[in-house]
């Protein structure tokens, strides 16, 4: 099949495909006599599984890896369990510090509610902000 087939059943563009093919995810393909690329099946599964471990969290060089480990012959599955366990931690550690944020945010909105405008003279600070200010907004 011709990139622009291989691009469309893998739903990619065929930019990626050759971005893909340049950074060793894709072997080069094979050409015809005009010069134009031929895939075959097992390339199309490959963007597949680089497609879908993208979607998975995975990185281009996690995938990457995964994949050289596969056309050496190694079993991958204690590799990608980590790998997968790894972005979990570090999806708790962003939802943790979302929720700290959020939390603050929460609190300066609160603190807002409370705040009379009419009181916010000074031009240099935001009294919403302002860390040094009560929470009732007296100044």
């Amino acid at each position: 099949m011709k990139i622009g087939e291989l691009a469309s059943l893998g739903g990619v563009t065929a930019k990626t495909v050759r971005y893909y093919e340049s950074i060793g995810l894709l072997p080069e393909p094979q050409r015809r006599t005009n010069g134009y690329r031929e895939y075959g099946d097992e390339a199309l599964d490959r963007l597949r599984f680089v497609r879908d471990a993208q979607a998975s969290g995975l990185t281009l060089a996690e995938a990457g890896d995964i994949l050289d480990m596969k056309d050496r012959g190694e079993s991958t599955c204690e590799h990608s369990r980590a790998t997968v366990a790894r972005h979990l931690k570090d999806i708790d550690a962003q939802i943790a510090s979302l929720l700290a944020a959020k939390a603050e945010l929460t609190a300066l909105s609160r603190r807002a509610e409370a705040l009379d405008p009419a009181e916010c003279t000074d031009p240099h600070r935001c009294q919403v902000l302002a860390l040094d200010l009560p929470a009732e907004g007296k100044v």
